[in-house]
C-alpha cells in the first residue's frame, strides 16, 4: 500500500520515512511467518529440553531465547518488545535479567548452582510472563496456589 501511495504521489526514497522502508522489505507473507514461528519454537523447545536434561544452561537459554523469537514472527519485534515492557509484565524484565545472568554463571562465572538457581527463576518468570497473555490465568493460578497453602 505504501508503495502504491509512493508510485502515485511521485515521491522519492529519501522522503520516505525509513522505518516504513524497513517494515516494507522485511514483511512477510503469512505462510512463511507461520513456518518461521513453528521453526523458531520447536528449535526452542528442542534446545530447552537438551538443557534441562543434560543441565547445560546455555542450551536451556538458547531455547527460551528462540522461543521469545518465534512469537516476534506472529507480532513483530516492536510490538512484543511494547507488550513485554508494559506495567502489568513486568516480570519479564527478570525473564530477560536471568537470561544474561545464566550466561555469566555458566559461561564466565563457572558456578553451575548460581546457573541453575537463575535457570528455575527464568522459568519461574517465563511462566508468569506466558500467562500475562492468557485472561484470567494469573487470577487462576494465584487461587490454585493459596488454596494449596491454606
Amino acid at each position: 500500500m505504501e508503495k502504491l501511495r509512493w508510485v502515485l504521489s511521485s515521491q522519492d526514497d529519501e522522503e520516505l520515512d525509513l522505518t516504513a522502508q524497513v517494515l516494507d522489505s522485511t514483511s512477510l507473507s503469512f505462510s512463511p511467518t507461520l513456518k518461521c514461528f513453528v521453526i523458531c519454537f520447536v528449535a526452542g523447545i528442542f534446545f530447552s529440553i537438551l538443557g534441562t536434561g543434560l543441565l547445560f544452561a546455555v542450551f536451556y537459554t538458547l531455547g527460551n531465547l528462540s522461543a521469545l523469537a518465534s512469537t516476534c514472527f506472529l507480532m513483530g519485534p516492536m510490538k512484543q518488545l511494547k507488550k513485554m515492557f508494559e506495567t502489568t509484565r513486568l516480570l519479564a524484565t527478570v525473564m530477560l535479567l536471568c537470561l544474561v545472568l545464566i550466561l555469566h554463571a555458566a559461561l564466565w562465572w563457572h558456578k553451575k548452582g548460581l546457573a541453575l538457581l537463575f535457570c528455575i527463576l527464568q522459568f519461574l518468570s517465563m511462566m508468569w510472563y506466558s500467562l500475562s497473555y492468557i485472561l484470567y490465568a494469573w487470577d487462576a493460578v494465584l487461587k490454585c496456589c493459596s488454596s494449596l497453602l491454606s
